[in-house]
């Protein structure tokens, strides 16, 4: 397969679904390779029911193949297999105990039985001890109506209870954790199904969050008291099937049943996750994020997800005019049409416009129709790039999904920190450096990307030096299969910048190999 040169602005404005955080080159080899024989399906039997699978797929994935549902709490599609809930645990025909669903692969011929006596019982067990310590704060817990414990425990749960130990040791008790402004803490709440321990350390690429202690004394915790210091930190609220980790902003603002969902794009980085918008009386209350496999997955960026405070926290409500000691002063509407039509009238032809990024199209042209009846031509919307133009689709599309860096197995960062110009972009570059053993080197300051990488210097004149074949890097872009360039934007304003675009896109048609 061919693939045309990928070159992506990574803060350029366009469609925010195509357009990245970076300027991205791509290229890969045509390489002939004989097709991998398919591995032979074995059959097994969930609840009488035959089911043809893969060698390898665990019994919790089975049944889900023929739509059957197994509770399950510390298990996630996305995050390496714990089962240590037991919330899964099914019966298998000759087995002398249940199983792990989600832990356990099947084998040819099993019978799996996920409504029997025996894994009803194990599973209100199961729960009966995951609510022998898990306060009853629900009517004060944030996570009432959207909670997995609650629902699991109507679904799967006893209908009494034995826990009689009231009067001696009681329930557990466990203190609250400060790990930042974003995440509050409840962990009396915490069922140890450790998501988010997972989550820090395969997704963010941060350890900050493990296990102490072990059966009743196990605690979820940074060991040291410290901060939970990742750009994703809000995506461990989501995790959460409890209440132990919540929305802090959020806190006792509303209750599921009482908001309106809207599904959205993001419009703050240019990567385009697909997000939903949690609304009550025209007031934005929460952002979630929205599962797209080909943009965010199931992910959110922090910036994403709680910008929406800014939107009527620490902003202005009311026009101000500033008065001859220099000092704002708010006023009515009417004053303030006054002073500025005095100041327009004044300026003549002399008045130039303003518009910030996140200004609607409609308000922009009405700003441009306006300064051109006053005489004037001067309207600023946006940093522009000296590289770049819609003349060349390849300056503005990527010939990829955001996924396809997962495939990547050579990446170039020039002048970019995409952990912070589009974090879900970096989630995909570690995933493919933990999975894929991706080679990164980046050419710029030196930056903390989460996973390694080989930083060549800052100095522009490296960009010339891979491009020329005379850098020991060019080696490995040239020997790869899938090689990627991801260019900052900021790099691309420079002075140089138009140059340094043109550099990298003439070196990736040399990569691209027949």
């Amino acid at each position: 397969m061919i693939r045309a040169p990928l070159v992506k602005a990574l803060g350029a404005l366009g469609s925010p679904t195509h357009q990245m955080a970076s300027r991205a080159v791509r290229t890969s080899a045509m390489v002939a390779q004989t097709p991998a024989k398919a591995p032979e399906k074995i059959e097994v039997f969930v609840d009488d029911i035959p089911v043809q699978v893969v060698p390898g797929t665990t019994v919790l994935q089975a049944a889900a193949q023929i739509g059957v549902e197994i509770p399950r709490f510390c298990y996630h599609e996305r995050l390496a297999v714990a089962g240590n809930c037991r919330m899964c645990l099914v019966e298998v025909e000759k087995s002398p105990k249940p199983v792990a669903a989600c832990a356990m692969p099947v084998m040819k011929g099993w019978r799996i039985k996920t409504n029997s006596d025996l894994t009803r019982k194990a599973r209100e067990g199961v729960m009966e001890f995951l609510l022998m310590n898990h306060p009853l704060d629900c009517p004060i817990c944030d996570q009432g109506g959207e909670c997995d414990l609650q629902d699991q425990a109507m679904a799967f749960g006893s209908d009494r209870s034995r826990f009689t130990d009231i009067n001696y040791t009681g329930k557990r008790a466990v203190e609250d954790k400060d790990i930042g402004p974003l995440v509050k803490t409840i962990m009396t709440r915490c069922i140890h199904c450790t998501r988010c321990v997972r989550f820090a350390s395969e997704i963010a690429g941060v350890d900050d969050l493990g296990t102490t202690g072990r059966g009743n004394d196990m605690q979820i915790g940074t060991y040291v008291e410290k901060l939970f210091l990742t750009e994703l930190s809000g995506n461990v609220i989501d995790l959460c099937p409890v209440g132990a980790l919540t929305n802090k902003p959020y806190s006792f603002v509303a209750r599921p049943w009482e908001i309106r969902k809207v599904s959205s794009i993001d419009v703050l980085d240019a990567v385009g996750s697909n997000i939903v918008v949690s609304t009550r009386t025209n007031e934005v209350l929460r952002i979630l994020p929205r599962e797209n496999e080909d943009v965010n997955e199931e992910w959110l960026a922090d910036k994403s997800r709680f910008a929406c405070d800014g939107l009527k926290r620490q902003r202005l409500v009311a026009p101000m005019v500033r008065m001859p000691n220099g000092e704002l002063q708010a006023v009515e509407w009417e004053g303030a049409l006054i002073a500025v039509a005095k100041a327009v009238k004044a300026a003549g032809g002399q008045i130039a416009g303003i518009s910030g990024q996140l200004a609607d199209l409609e308000a922009q042209v009405a700003l441009k129709d306006l300064l051109n009846r006053l005489g004037s031509e001067v309207v600023a919307t946006e940093q522009g790039f000296i590289a770049g133009g819609t003349d060349n689709r390849a300056n503005y599309l990527l010939n990829s999904t955001i996924a396809g860096l997962e495939e990547a197995d050579a990446v170039l960062l020039v002048g970019t920190n995409p952990r912070y110009e589009a974090p879900l972009v970096n989630t995909r570059l570690r995933k493919a450096y933990v999975h894929n053993e991706l080679q990164i080197a980046s050419i710029g300051p030196k930056i903390d990307l989460s996973y390694d990488h080989e930083n060549l210097g800052a100095d522009a004149a490296l960009v010339k030096d891979v491009c020329s074949g005379a850098h020991p890097f060019s080696k490995v872009l040239e020997g790869a299969k899938k090689p990627a360039i991801i260019i900052g934007a900021d790099l691309l304003e420079r002075a140089d910048g138009a140059a340094i675009h043109a550099t990298v896109a003439e070196y990736c048609k040399k990569l691209k190999k027949p």
